[in-house]
């Protein structure tokens, strides 16, 4: 199912993008954190439609 591989890829762009956040000194870490948050929101949107698509 297509919507599984986005959730995937939307929880490892959250993954990576903290792990940038963390291994380096940014000055743009509320740019980031926006990301990160936007990632994480994309992520329970795609569980949701799985959930309900059952």
């Amino acid at each position: 199912m297509r919507i599984k591989i986005c959730r995937k890829e939307s929880k490892e762009s959250a993954y990576w993008l903290r792990l940038i956040k963390e291994t380096n000194n940014l000055e743009n870490t509320d740019e980031v954190i926006r990301l990160i948050n936007e990632a994480i929101e994309l992520k329970k949107i795609f569980s949701s439609i799985i959930e309900k698509s059952k």
